[in-house]
């Protein structure tokens, strides 16, 4: 079984060529490689895309991922088809370019997405780097953290799950302001959509944003300025009709940066109180 969709573009170049022998020729810059995914940035007639090839992922992978209550990723339809509904939805992400999957065994099968490549952008995770150094302007803090609330609403009233939510996967044109950051997201593969998002996978999303700025200079203020934006409540209602599910947002949040300070991925700024 063969899905296949080729924007006009994308159809004249590779008229009568097999999709699959020429997305898997392409060279470019490798952003990711393991064993059965590749991610990288190419160039087609002097237009610039990024590619994510699956080369199926077995059956071991699989099952590993069901045994540890985790939905695999076996190919690109997902990334597809979120950047297909976001944009139905008016939701600033890639624009798919090409698509194409084979193969009905989720093992072996092989599939591949072409997304327009978001140029002249940087991620909020670039722009904070040298936050500790040069502190943000407060208003501009203030701004860009109720961006960023206005968007996770968006995105999540819209039924999707990023499930790889953190601020190196929001980008914003590097023209914009931190008044009308004109926020993007990126790196979808994971995504998944629902029609009413249980909380449990609404506290993972919303852990792993928190998380990815726990290392900033950045005051629990922020925190509840987004929460409040994000709910559209007053604190006190907020925490009064759902104080748990937020503590359990902060406590995954925690959980998830203990754990990874002990293999060296954060900066060890942040001390859990």
């Amino acid at each position: 079984m063969t899905n296949l969709y080729l924007r006009s573009e994308i159809q004249t170049l590779w008229r009568d060529k097999d999709p699959f022998a020429e997305a898997q020729a392409l060279q470019g810059e490798m952003y990711r490689q393991v064993a059965t995914r590749r991610t990288l940035r190419v160039v087609l007639a002097g237009r610039p895309y990024f590619l994510k090839l699956h080369l199926g992922v077995g059956w071991g992978e699989i099952f590993k991922n069901l045994t540890t209550l985790r939905l695999p990723v076996i190919g690109a339809r997902n990334e597809y088809e979120a950047c297909e509904y976001l944009a139905e939805q008016g939701i600033a992400a890639p624009k798919v370019a090409a698509f194409a999957q084979r193969g009905w065994n989720p093992a072996d099968q092989t599939s591949f997405v072409l997304c327009d490549s978001l140029e002249e952008h940087q991620s909020l995770e670039d722009l904070s780097l040298n936050w500790h150094e040069q502190p943000p302007d407060p208003l501009d803090l203030r701004s860009l953290t109720l961006a960023v609330a206005d968007f996770a609403k968006a995105l999540h009233g819209a039924g999707v799950i990023h499930r790889d939510f953190y601020i190196c996967h929001l980008l914003m044109p590097n023209t914009a302001t931190a008044q009308d950051p004109q926020l993007a997201v990126i790196d979808l593969h994971r995504a998944k959509l629902f029609k009413q998002i249980p909380k449990r996978w609404l506290e993972r999303d919303l852990a792993a944003m928190l998380f990815s700025v726990l290392d900033l200079p950045v005051s629990r203020f922020a925190w509840l300025r987004f929460l409040r934006r994000y709910r559209g409540k007053p604190l006190p209602e907020i925490f009064a009709e759902e104080g748990d599910f937020w503590r359990a947002v902060y406590q995954r949040a925690v959980a998830l940066y203990v754990k990874s300070e002990r293999k060296g991925l954060t900066a060890g700024r942040f001390k859990p109180e």
